[in-house]
């Protein structure tokens, strides 16, 4: 592994993220590319807030019973897509 590797490598275990240029512009081979990348996406995957079932009944209880379009209702819709996403 090259020392540009192992330097975006401690980059992205001491912040938990890297950008795009960063690894396009790096001169890095494909293999660290790919191992970088993946890392990264792991890391992203580990910061975002996981919605719980409860809270997802809760967000669908919300939006049959708010008015559409509300605040109330658009921060449901915005439980229930997270949700369905991470499922």
């Amino acid at each position: 592994m090259s020392e540009i590797f192992d330097k975006l490598k401690a980059k992205l275990a001491e912040s938990g993220t890297l950008t795009d240029d960063e690894l396009t512009s790096a001169g890095l081979t494909d293999e660290e590319k790919i191992w970088l990348s993946a890392e990264r996406h792991s890391k992203e995957r580990e910061k975002q807030e996981k919605i719980t079932l409860e809270q997802y009944v809760a967000a669908n209880k919300v939006l049959d019973t708010a008015a559409e379009g509300s605040a109330e209702y658009k921060d449901a819709e915005k439980i229930v897509e997270a949700y369905e996403k991470q499922a």
